[in-house]
């Protein structure tokens, strides 16, 4: 790495209190505070349009450079974001350069909008490819939010890039993977080969299990919104070092299941069943597995020479809570253990990431076997569906379907 750049870890995906589901404590001071103490450099404000949360934007957030801004809460900085809502229920990510843009950018979507003044996660009676317009108007950067999940995204609705954004493809720089899926999967699908891969939490919550589940680490020589955007886009040398979030089969939508009991099922059974449940009569979702299978045109990943690596991790919280057994994130003994090792290592990024192992099994020999485990990709897991997260397990259980060795297809 050339002297003149630094990594950075970041996190351009949160919301604030003003969209729905989400935490009331998802305030900006507190936000800064639990930031520095995950470890990253950087977060997105979410929510910019609100105008309630751009007001405390203004009036919380000190601007330090070009799209940069910061609390004095901490050290963590921020830098604008929000994500959208087209007319087709996708949603798309914006990363703006600037507090006025933001301004202008709402004043635009006023008239697309009955709930922009309500929900920090507006929805615009627009196309993708009008909001890449609308963007391009004050140089705001923008792309597909969770990609794949089966509700809301991309994939969901499209085949292609191009059949969301239209004209307006070639302008997309980035792809949010999401909680249900990593680059080992979407690489296997070749139109993604030029594309930038984000991975964001999306947290509804500032609590560090949440905020940072998912983050990127990029190298820039500046932090601020030109170096970001040139990271990109791969311009300059900058660029992303590492994609960093949970194992996909922790996403609540990494299998086909029903989403009303979460019973899993094969996609064979699922179309056969015609996409409900024949336990509870729910409807089944769409597996981002199964998904990115129609989608794909490689067995295996194909990954194009910019793509960084992407490591699995698990939560700090949850790591303690795997090796204690105690299943409550906020309990006291969780939080207890999770603040000494905190402290002793500078971050939970530091001790899921960088520190060395041995260092992290003589404070923790508990928690620093599952960590070295994970850092190996030996863990186990329960996958998600339905709405439903997955889970880490130490026990080796594996995942049921319907069907398999209970009833059969023809008792329906």
């Amino acid at each position: 790495m050339s002297e003149n750049m630094k990594q950075y870890d970041v996190d351009l995906h949160i919301h604030s209190k003003y969209s729905g589901g989400t935490s009331s404590s998802m305030e900006l001071p507190l936000i800064a505070r639990q930031a520095e103490r995950k470890g990253l450099h950087l977060v997105g404000t979410g929510d910019a349009l609100h105008p309630r949360w751009l007001k405390d934007i203004k009036e919380k957030l000190i601007e330090e450079s070009q799209g940069v801004y910061f609390s004095r809460e901490a050290k963590t900085r921020f830098m604008i974001t929000v994500e959208v809502e087209d007319y087709k229920r996708v949603h798309h990510l914006l990363i703006l350069p600037s507090r006025s843009s933001a301004e202008s950018l709402r004043d635009s979507f006023k008239k697309y909008s009955a709930n922009l003044e309500k929900d920090g996660r507006p929805t615009l009676r627009l196309t993708g490819e009008e909001i890449v317009d609308y963007a391009k108007e004050v140089d705001a950067l923008v792309g597909p939010a969770h990609a794949f999940t089966p509700w809301t995204a991309l994939y969901k609705e499209y085949d292609s890039i191009a059949g969301c954004y239209g004209s307006n493809f070639r302008r997309i720089n980035f792809l949010e993977l999401g909680l249900s899926a990593d680059s080992y999967l979407a690489d296997r699908i070749p139109e993604l080969n030029g594309i930038t891969f984000m991975s964001n939490s999306d947290t509804h919550s500032p609590w560090p299990h949440r905020l940072g589940r998912e983050f990127n680490r990029i190298r820039l020589k500046n932090l601020d919104f030109k170096d970001i955007r040139d990271a990109i886009k791969r311009k300059r040398g900058r660029r992303f070092a590492l994609n960093v979030g949970l194992n996909p089969k922790e996403g609540k939508y990494h299998l086909s299941a029903c989403s009303r009991c979460y019973q899993r099922f094969r996609l064979k059974d699922a179309v056969m069943l015609k996409w409900r449940c024949p336990e509870c009569g729910g409807r089944i979702k769409k597996g981002v597995v199964d998904r990115i299978g129609e989608l794909a045109k490689f067995k295996i990943p194909k990954h194009p020479g910019h793509r960084p690596p992407y490591l699995h991790i698990i939560p700090l919280a949850e790591v303690i809570s795997l090796a204690t057994g105690i299943r409550t994130m906020t309990s006291k003994a969780i939080q207890d253990r999770w603040k000494s090792l905190v402290d002793l290592f500078g971050t939970e990024i530091n001790v899921l990431v960088d520190s060395d192992i041995t260092e992290i099994k003589r404070a923790d020999p508990g928690v620093g076997r599952i960590i070295e485990k994970f850092r190996q990709d030996k863990i186990h897991y329960v996958a998600g569906g339905g709405g439903q997260y997955g889970r880490p397990t130490l026990k080796g259980e594996r995942d049921e379907f319907w069907g398999s060795g209970q009833r059969q297809l023809t008792e329906f």
